[in-house]
């Protein structure tokens, strides 16, 4: 699977995420500080232009699925999900992973630096490439919904 991976820093966690996604198969595209010609002050290292650039990439269909990282991993949640086609999900957590996946039929997931372990990261990963998305008509009819919202001008019902 094709996974476009960005974060407006360089840690411990995203090191561990490119070895264990790479352990994993997955073809990597990497964003923001992750790419190699990234350095620091440099504006495509920036939060919200990390997140738009990952999401734009799973829009256009140039990566299967994306995941960002920022400190607390809302910022490049917010950002990412601007981006029409998007669902980018904060998980903290497995079973968060886990019902993004199932019910929102999530398409990026954002995580915290500053919260995410390696071995917390590992279990995120194991729910989310673990978990298809789901095909409750309910849920189905949910996440179309917000397709249609998307596509609404602003001030509409």
């Amino acid at each position: 699977m094709r996974i476009a991976l960005g974060s407006d820093e360089r840690s411990h966690v995203t090191a561990f995420l490119i070895e264990e996604l790479n352990k994993r198969g997955h073809d990597l595209a990497l964003y923001g500080m992750l790419h190699e010609a990234a350095t620091a002050g440099d504006e495509s290292g920036q939060w919200p232009v990390v997140a738009h650039r990952v999401a734009l990439a799973v829009a256009n269909g140039e990566a299967d699925e994306g995941i960002v990282c920022c400190w607390t991993g809302t910022g490049v949640s917010i950002a990412a999900n601007k981006v029409p086609g998007i669902r980018a999900a904060l998980c903290v957590d497995a079973q968060t992973a886990r019902g993004a996946r199932l019910w929102n039929r999530a398409n990026v997931l954002a995580l915290s630096l500053r919260l995410t372990s390696e071995p917390l990261a590992a279990e995120i990963l194991d729910a989310w490439f673990g978990t298809p998305l789901g095909e409750d008509p309910l849920d189905v009819k949910c996440v179309a919904y917000l397709s249609a919202v998307e596509q609404t001008p602003p001030g509409s019902p």
